[in-house]
């Protein structure tokens, strides 16, 4: 019995697999689809600990089909092309098509990719994904249209105290001894909603205790874990905490928080694209309009960083940093798209007013499509007044400039073209 608690704890049916209810609880998209015998190809999109691994064994053993796992890390072209033949050998008249399950689907290169995409549009394969990043970014776009995408999500509280219940009460080890769970405020709060860490935590604290009667509390959680720190886990919670940190660093105006996070991620080998992405957010999201350039040093530092690599990446990323935390800051676009967005919800399909509609056809003429719309070049100073927005919400106000120099200077234009509309 050398396996880790989570190993052993593994489900192994649908009916033992915890969370993910809005995917695999009854009626749900996915139940659906694996009580019918059939799945499509698809991603499945979430956080480190969340059961997408489980979950595709799950799918194999439901379906009777044969299983084949690689993982990106280790995996190259060759590696794909052999599964398939392998696969192609296995598939059977008028039988489910084994499964290929890639393991950080996002780290595959696009050769990779490519060398995925006829298998799994002829039906070779049926693929099943798993990625811990947005796939949008990473996988190439023939795969994605192929695959759907299931978002997963960070365990809940509930989640994860039936887990810890299972654990002590039906582990073939833990059932043995006499485990009370006084407190599990510190379990929950390191696990970050991870079952394979909450199970690994759980173990930890065991281990350091003798005999079989054991009580678990927040202090023996905290004080086991301060003794065996863990290392940087460029796939697991550090991860997320640490880029969580280095984002607010930048956002809270501190450049020696900020580059300190920094280091910490490259130390650890993370990947550098991406920290590049992550401050492309950072430009767009809180410095925003307070300092355009923001954004077009971040986007030109992704574009460097996926040209030179390691080690000399981290020098772009360093310079991007630092420009981003001294930057003066506004979220102003970043609310002024939610609130759009939240109006558009609250409103519906507002009908587009006439003047603001082309007239390609005859017909769209005579209704006076674009009829009574003014080109703005025509009028003094490039501006002429009328109504852009749906005559339900005229005069509605959405972006709001902020109070540093860049967004006083547009607050100042808007007023001095649009009057009392801009001075609320």
């Amino acid at each position: 019995m050398n396996q880790p608690l989570a190993e052993r704890l593994r489900p192994k049916t649908l009916d033992e697999y915890i969370g993910q209810k809005h995917l695999v609880g009854p009626g749900a998209v996915l139940r659906k689809m694996i009580d019918a015998g059939r799945v499509p190809s698809f991603i499945l999109w979430g956080p480190p600990g969340v059961g997408k691994t489980t979950l595709a064994q799950i799918i194999s053993q439901k379906l009777e089909t044969p299983f084949y796992t690689l993982s990106a890390i280790n995996s190259g072209v060759k590696d794909v092309r052999d599964v398939i033949e392998k696969a192609k050998g296995n598939r059977f008249f008028n039988t489910v098509s084994p499964i290929l399950f890639i393991d950080e689907i996002h780290r595959f290169s696009k050769s990779q990719q490519d060398s995925l995409l006829n298998a799994v549009e002829t039906g070779v394969v049926t693929l099943i994904g798993a990625t811990t990043e947005n796939p949008s970014f990473e996988v190439i776009r023939p795969l994605l249209s192929r695959c759907q995408v299931y978002v997963l999500k960070s365990l809940g509280k509930e989640d994860l105290l039936q887990l810890l219940h299972r654990a002590i009460t039906e582990d073939v080890i833990l059932k043995e001894k006499h485990i009370q769970l006084k407190e599990t405020d510190a379990l929950l709060r390191y696990s970050g909603g991870d079952a394979r860490k909450l199970l690994n935590i759980l173990e930890l604290v065991i281990a350091a205790e003798e005999g079989n009667d054991i009580e678990i509390t927040d202090q023996k959680v905290t004080d086991r874990l301060q003794e065996n720190p863990a290392a940087y886990d460029k796939g697991g919670e550090m991860h997320y905490d640490i880029i969580s940190a280095f984002i607010k660093s930048i956002r809270g105006s501190d450049p020696d928080g900020a580059i300190y996070w920094l280091a910490r991620m490259v130390a650890g080998g993370e990947d550098p694209k991406f920290i590049a992405r992550r401050l492309c957010i950072s430009a767009a999201e809180d410095i925003g309009l307070a300092n355009p350039n923001a954004l077009l040093l971040a986007n030109a530092c992704f574009d460097t960083v996926q040209k030179i690599g390691w080690p000399e990446g981290r020098i772009p990323l360093a310079e991007t940093t630092i420009y981003l935390a001294c930057s003066p800051k506004s979220n102003s676009a970043y609310k002024a798209i939610n609130d759009a967005l939240e109006l558009v919800n609250r409103t519906g399909n507002l009908p587009v007013p006439l003047h603001l509609r082309n007239a390609p056809t005859q017909l769209m003429a005579e209704l006076n499509y674009g009829k009574e719309y003014k080109y703005a070049h025509d009028y003094e100073n490039h501006f002429v007044k009328q109504d852009y927005l749906p005559k339900e919400l005229l005069n509605q106000r959405i972006w709001h400039g902020q109070a540093n120099p860049a967004e006083y200077k547009l607050t100042e234009q808007m007023k001095k073209l649009w009057g009392s509309r801009f001075e609320k």
